[in-house]
């Protein structure tokens, strides 16, 4: 018996070890386009666009009537 949960771990190690750099490297990438995007805006349009959505996100419609 523990043979074959010795030789299943073995086989799970090898899949996950071989597999991980191939599921892993499109996220890098990713992460890399999106740090080349944000590098290329300049920081006060970043900070003026930030600031544009929490105005809006506060000051946002509410259709809701209050009830009390």
């Amino acid at each position: 018996m523990f043979r074959i949960i010795a030789w299943a771990l073995l086989a799970l190690y090898l899949l996950i070890v071989g597999l991980w750099p191939a599921a892993a490297a499109p996220v890098g990438l990713a992460f890399a386009g999106l740090g080349v995007l944000l590098a290329a805006i300049p920081l006060p349009a970043v900070i003026a666009i930030g600031a544009v959505i929490a105005w809006e996100l506060r000051h946002r419609y509410n259709s809701k009537p209050a009830t009390a």
